[in-house]
């Protein structure tokens, strides 16, 4: 054992992201030891000894959260609808808001035991679809991607979650390479309008891939390329849900009737925002 005590490494670590300049740093310090640490509990006895290899980790986390890299890349995996999903340099990673997109997507899909199709188009860590076919144990879901490094982790998550034997994962430029009709589509493409991403949080700009962040000079390039495509792969009947950023509502939704869908409707994340949009295609 070293000599060294929990508290102690603790207020090192809260003095190193207080210099490095995040907010809250003892509250950061104690989530990046809860995240390591096989015991959270033990966050409370600071006279606990810690080996020499678990406080050499920690203060390797510890510089790694300083240098502003998020919590749940150092740990390597971040909770979403409930999931645990791995990440890789090639996927987002899952924000709360695309929650709504989950929520307004199952409101779609009302049979519990439908035999669903369903397909995501830029499924990154597989966040979307994996959820989804968590809820709707019939359903079967093919996720798209650029990146392979993306689809590979989606495929381990899709395992590390059961669900490998109802999601396949495909690489495409958007749904250029899909064949068949779904019943549900979902996305959540890049929608930052390209002059904003430099001044990004670093948390964002310096670790989630700019191909999932770019959306061109207006943010709506993905949407122009991907609602067209997608509403050529609907079944009668089928539904099309979106995610957007802040203040895109009126401008996707004149995309997707342009694409000839139709029954817009709006959903609003936790603050009240509108976040995602439905659509449908007619019988």
């Amino acid at each position: 054992m070293s000599g060294e005590l929990l508290g102690a490494l603790l207020d090192e670590a809260a003095a190193t992201l207080a210099a490095a300049g995040l907010g809250s740093p003892r509250r950061e310090a104690r989530a990046v030891f809860a995240g390591l640490m096989p015991d959270g509990a033990a966050l409370y006895d600071r006279n606990r000894p810690v080996s020499t290899a678990l406080a050499g980790a920690l203060r390797a986390a510890t510089a790694r959260r300083a240098s502003r890299e998020p919590l749940a890349r150092i740990l390597g995996s971040r909770e979403f609808w409930s999931l645990d999903f791995g990440l890789s340099p090639d996927t987002l990673e899952p924000r709360p808001d695309s929650e709504t997109l989950v929520a307004a997507a199952l409101a779609a899909l009302q049979e519990r035991d439908g035999r669903y199709r369903i397909l995501d188009l830029g499924t990154g860590s597989g966040c979307l679809l994996l959820s989804i076919l968590s809820e709707r144990q019939s359903a079967w879901g093919l996720g798209i991607d650029r990146a392979e490094g993306a689809l590979r982790q989606a495929a381990r998550n899709a395992a590390a979650l059961g669900l490998a034997q109802r999601a396949q994962f495909l690489l495409s430029d958007w749904g250029a390479a899909v064949r068949g009709s779904f019943d549900l589509i979902v996305s959540n493409p890049p929608y930052i309008e390209r002059a904003t991403l430099a001044v990004l949080q670093p948390e964002v700009a310096l670790h989630d891939p700019r191909l999932a962040l770019d959306g061109g000079v207006d943010g709506l390039q993905a949407y122009r390329c991907l609602v067209p495509q997608a509403a050529g792969l609907l079944a009668p009947g089928g539904c099309l849900s979106l995610e957007f950023g802040q203040g895109q509502q009126e401008s996707v939704r004149r995309i997707v009737e342009q694409a000839g869908l139709e029954d817009c409707s709006l959903h609003a994340d936790l603050s009240g925002m509108p976040r995602a949009l439905c659509a449908r295609r007619s019988r």
